[in-house]
């Protein structure tokens, strides 16, 4: 009996990005959350001191390796690739966001939106090499 690639499962696949997506979002929106109900972070809308939009670049960082592991770990195949899928998505949507806000001084720095755009594909590769790591899958590049 020949060994061949694994079966394609595309459900399977589209659930782990979709979920690491989802896991991405909800911890950056909780913490943005809990900066403002904290009194930390203004409301939406009104501007921030420059900090703080380097904090959030900061955990947004780690939470898109967090979210991209999410999608490596539940892939049923390839998880690298299924990373870079994710985070491919993540720079288009970031990019589209720098693109629609880069007019609107009120809604914070430029920098912020570029850095977003900048950080993606790098978190996607990190947390998708963490899940080949941790599973001794050297071979898995891509």
């Amino acid at each position: 009996m020949a060994d061949g690639p694994p079966p394609r499962r595309p459900g399977t696949s589209i659930a782990a990005i979709l979920a690491g997506i989802l896991v991405g979002a909800a911890l950056s929106l909780g913490t943005d959350f809990g900066l403002h109900a904290a009194g930390i972070a203004p409301a939406v809308g009104q501007w921030k001191a420059e900090w703080l939009y380097a904090l959030a670049m900061g955990y947004r960082t780690i939470y898109n390796i967090v979210g991209s592991y999410v999608v490596a770990r539940l892939a049923p195949n390839r998880p690298m690739g299924h990373a870079l899928v994710a985070g491919t998505l993540g720079l288009i949507v970031s990019a589209a966001g720098a693109i629609a806000t880069w007019n609107r001084a009120d809604l914070g720095p430029r920098w912020y939106p570029l850095a977003l755009v900048v950080v993606a594909l790098p978190c996607a590769w990190l947390g998708g090499k963490l899940r080949t790591m941790q599973r001794g899958d050297s071979r898995q590049i891509a």
